[in-house]
């Protein structure tokens, strides 16, 4: 499946800068191409330079509200991220269509921060005008979703989320769901922390998107899964989960494949692999409210045989009973087997519901703040009527 990437805000924009290195990545290890372009889009001009991956030109680093922030963003104020996007949508546009192999792409991924400003105003905006010029592919969007302690000192950014959520589930062909929280590492600094987050949220994506893409014949797999069975799947909320198992390396010749505790062993690791898939998914979730679900086991080809693709399948069906699910293999790994697992068209998110009921409450207490605020000003005004003025 071919991409084109679109990141907004900061955090939109570092992430889309990950795709792009994972597509280079496609490139130097397997000859093939998974992404046809990655944009950069942010009222921040600063942002937008940090980027090392991402084409450094106007075209694919795209600053936006120019006039009204002045190249230094919005502030968090995710209305004027909205207002900013639709007046300059069409620069984003344009820059999309000089795509090299835009022609070959698949589906759009657009990717951005709840929590922000110009990511989260400008993701429903951004995402209706692409939908609207391009009708014939399907616009996912991969949002990231605030840590805690900014849900705790920010009252803005739970907001942010609630409205961008809400938005962008009525545009939006599927919504990638990822929970910073989620990814962070306790012992590393924050730099490294980010860095590290935005490539574990990108990992999951590669052998997915390649597994479709593969030109050699001893890599494609005996049941293919390609963009025909990732569009099928991906449907409204969505979550995304990714796990391994380590393989020896070296095959010792006695006891063959035939040997009883290896046979045991190699679906045990499989069963290993599908769990930490499930575990490790990038929003917690119940998997038996997935519509959709998909599975992708990549590993060597003598590793994959129908006992661990039977034992796999009951596994994920037991799991999800009310999805319909797709499965295929992908011969490419080495050392590993690793499995990608996607359920999508989730019926309950319990942590969507709970933005959506924090931001009630928030605007409800900043209406009473506001009003309060007025009385206390219309009291200043009061006591000053009799003062004479200067102007």
């Amino acid at each position: 499946m071919k991409l084109v990437v679109l990141g907004l805000g900061q955090c939109g924009s570092r992430i889309a800068d990950e795709f792009a290195r994972l597509n280079r990545r496609a490139q130097v290890q397997r000859g093939i191409e998974i992404i046809t372009g990655v944009f950069a889009v942010n009222t921040d001009a600063a942002d937008l330079s940090g980027l090392a991956s991402v084409k450094s030109d106007y075209q694919h680093r795209i600053l936006i509200g120019g006039r009204k922030t002045s190249g230094h963003g919005v502030g968090k104020i995710n209305e004027l991220g909205a207002e900013v996007a639709r007046e300059d949508g069409d620069k984003v546009i344009d820059a999309i269509r000089t795509a090299r192999h835009f022609f070959e792409t698949d589906a759009f991924l657009i990717v951005a921060s709840s929590a922000g400003g110009t990511g989260s105003g400008a993701l429903p905006i951004i995402t209706k005008l692409i939908k609207e010029r391009y009708m014939d592919k399907p616009v996912y969007t991969l949002v990231v979703l605030p840590f805690e302690h900014e849900e705790q000192t920010e009252e803005r950014t739970i907001y942010n989320t609630a409205i961008c959520l809400k938005s962008i589930s009525s545009v939006a062909d599927a919504i990638f769901l990822i929970d910073n929280q989620r990814y962070v590492r306790k012992d590393f600094s924050l730099k490294n922390n980010l860095a590290k987050i935005n490539a574990l949220i990108v990992e999951p994506f590669y052998n997915l998107l390649c597994a479709g893409e593969e030109k050699k014949a001893k890599y494609i797999g005996a049941k293919m899964l390609d963009a025909g069975d990732i569009i099928q799947t991906l449907v409204g909320w969505t979550a995304i989960g990714y796990g391994k198992s380590p393989l020896p390396l070296i095959r010792f010749p006695f006891g063959g494949t035939s040997d009883f505790r290896k046979k045991g062993t190699e679906t045990h690791k499989g069963i290993m692999a599908m769990d930490a898939a499930i575990s490790e998914m990038s929003i917690r979730c119940k998997p038996v409210d997935a519509g959709r679900a998909l599975y992708l086991i990549s590993a060597p080809a003598r590793e994959v045989n129908m006992d661990l693709v039977k034992e796999l399948g009951d596994y994920i069906k037991d799991i999800a009973s009310e999805a319909i699910i797709r499965d295929g293999d992908y011969p490419r790994e080495r050392g590993a087997l690793d499995i990608t697992v996607i359920l999508s068209e989730l019926s309950d998110v319990e942590k969507i519901r709970a933005y959506y009921s924090k931001a009630v409450t928030f605007i409800r207490d900043i209406k009473q703040k506001q009003r309060e605020a007025e009385s206390k000003l219309r009291g200043i005004d009061d006591a000053s009527k009799n003062i004479p003025t200067l102007l």
